[in-house]
């Protein structure tokens, strides 16, 4: 699996951008071939900041999810997966600093406490340390689901740095509780390489993502370019290519 840092490099939209500045350095030697691969970065560029493009690949990986818990092997636990952070400075000298959940997090966290309330099923929460010196990520979800929604968490599993050791670390724990079917809280996007690690190390799923999304709508809008939708088109892209390399595993 590659680190996240290198992941971002090796993906749209930041390698078109690098590539299309190679095609530029190139111009002197190679002029042709240098014009035709800047072009192409520059047009792969703009149609992966277009919201019709990023909104379907986001959409198309929510399809055919499983959302109906099976009636012969009901969900035992719930499982949380560890998201991303922010990361700030003091602004008042007796404030918080330091590390924190991140917007994703703090979205699997409340639709855990929601889920939670209203199955009462014990909770597992999975991610560690996404940077030396910070605290797993697991242990800063569980504290904001105990502290600022009043929901217990069972366990933390502390070692985990991506999607597949999520699944590799945390089942032990659910076997060992005699828990093989669980509800997997994370966005709907990131579900379909969810279920694939957990099935890999026997553990049934059911979807419980924190929302769903939609194809966009064919209007004229959705044709403008904005920054936005190359994070969405990132996001869906790093999905569909990992889950590419998961099914070979």
């Amino acid at each position: 699996m590659f680190a996240p840092a290198l992941t971002i490099w090796l993906l749209p939209p930041v390698n078109l951008a690098l590539f299309g500045v190679l095609g530029l350095l190139a111009f002197g030697r190679w002029r042709r071939a240098g014009r035709w691969l800047s072009g192409v970065c520059l047009v792969l560029l703009l149609v992966l900041a277009m919201p019709v493009v990023s909104g379907s690949l986001i959409a198309a990986l929510e399809q055919n999810l499983p959302l109906t818990p099976p009636a012969d092997d009901p969900p035992g636990a719930i499982v949380v997966l560890g998201g991303d952070v922010s990361r700030g400075e003091r602004v008042e000298p007796d404030g918080p600093a330091g590390t924190d959940v991140g917007p994703l997090s703090l979205e699997r966290v409340r639709a855990a406490a929601d889920l939670q309330r209203r199955t009462h099923l014990p909770v597992l929460i999975t991610g560690g340390s996404l940077a030396a010196h910070e605290p797993p990520v697991a242990a800063m979800m569980a504290a904001v689901l105990t502290n600022g929604f009043g929901v217990p968490v069972r366990w933390v599993e502390a070692r985990s740095q991506d999607t597949w050791e999520n699944a590799e670390f945390s089942a032990p724990i659910l076997k060992q509780a005699g828990i093989t079917s669980v509800y997997v809280v994370t966005q709907a996007w990131h579900m379909r390489r969810a279920i694939q690690s957990f099935r890999r190390f026997g553990i049934r799923v059911t979807a419980a993502p924190t929302r769903m999304d939609y194809f966009p709508d064919v209007v004229v809008s959705d044709f403008l370019p904005r920054a936005s939708a190359w994070m969405q088109s990132y996001y869906g892209l790093h999905e569909w290519i990992g889950g590419a390399g998961y099914a070979l595993f």
